[in-house]
């Protein structure tokens, strides 16, 4: 498939990619490995502000879409500039709200994420990301229900200090039962997988960029090293996984089915997570300590691979919508 953005999205693109960048996300993005919200806040204020949640929402409750293709688009810039918060479960639980039967819970929580004023997580596993500053906690139960959870305990240890993880607490308010929220996580599921596959490619570009930029400046033998052929190779083939991955990406949110975005999600989370690798090793020492900014899109890439489906699962959807469910 040859799959070209048209002006409006690559200008959306720029737009995004300039207001980040003015954004300082590093210190947002430590400040928010610690608790501290402020300035997260505030720019997922500015990020709601020019449209990016609102692409999953319908235009009945306040939302421009949907639409998963500028959607994508979106995602790939803030995995690019790494912003932090529950930005994917606040698009799935849209995604999951919409699809459901009874449209109370819609109408009641959407138009506030939407704009920003609210944030979502969504639990369908054993942990809620950034449970401590959502506003809008949801969890799906394995008996088909969902439900509006109260704030939780403390966090618990995470490969990535930016994505906090909680136990979700019991109790809480039922907002839907049956086989309509058993439909609507499933169609959730592929906006969640859709969103981490963007989200990482965007993660995996910024890690080639800024290894570039080093290896064009670190020295060796009196030349830099990126001179050196075996690190123009591995430079390479990060960027050809990379650009192999865009198109599947981009095609699968034009198809939305389940096996396209699972092979999408599988190609951008391992393109991400091998293009970190290399940016770790051409690094050197100073790749593997945290005080270096590169750190922040290295242990996402790592996170992203396993959120919302493991590689394994992802392959599994994908075999499964080549082979019409049948066993094989």
């Amino acid at each position: 498939m040859r799959f070209l953005l048209d002006t409006e999205q690559r200008a959306f693109a720029d737009t995004l990619d300039t207001m980040l960048r003015a954004s300082d996300t590093p210190a947002v993005v430590r400040a928010w490995s610690r608790g501290e919200h402020t300035s997260g806040r505030a720019l997922w204020r500015r990020v709601a502000e020019a449209g990016v949640f609102a692409l999953a929402m319908p235009e009945a409750y306040e939302g421009l879409g949907p639409r998963p293709v500028e959607l994508a688009v979106a995602f790939v810039e803030l995995g690019r500039h790494a912003v932090p918060g529950p930005v994917v479960e606040t698009v799935t639980t849209a995604a999951l709200l919409t699809a459901l039967d009874d449209t109370g819970p819609a109408k009641r929580l959407l138009p506030a994420l939407a704009s920003g004023e609210s944030t979502a997580t969504l639990v369908v596993g054993p942990y809620a990301l950034d449970a401590d500053m959502a506003d809008v906690r949801l969890a799906v139960s394995g008996a088909g229900e969902l439900r509006l959870l109260p704030a939780p305990g403390g966090p618990r240890p995470s490969l990535d200090p930016a994505r906090r993880l909680f136990s979700p607490p019991p109790g809480g308010e039922l907002l839907a039962t049956g086989p309509q929220v058993t439909t609507a996580t499933a169609l959730a599921l592929t906006w969640a997988r859709l969103a981490t596959a963007a989200q990482a490619l965007g993660t995996g570009l910024a890690l080639l960029d800024r290894t570039v930029a080093h290896v064009k400046q670190r020295t060796q033998f009196g030349v830099p090293i990126g001179s050196f052929q075996a690190v123009k190779h591995r430079l390479a083939d990060a960027k050809i996984a990379l650009e192999f991955a865009r198109p599947l990406l981009l095609g699968a949110a034009l198809t939305m089915t389940e096996r396209d975005v699972a092979a999408a999600k599988v190609m951008a989370c391992e393109a991400a997570y091998t293009t970190a690798r290399t940016a770790l090793q051409l690094h050197g020492a100073i790749g593997y300590t945290a005080e270096s900014d590169l750190s922040l899109w290295l242990t996402k890439a790592r996170a992203l691979r396993t959120a919302w489906g493991s590689p394994d699962e992802c392959r599994a959807a994908v075999l499964r919508g080549l082979s019409g469910d049948r066993p094989w």
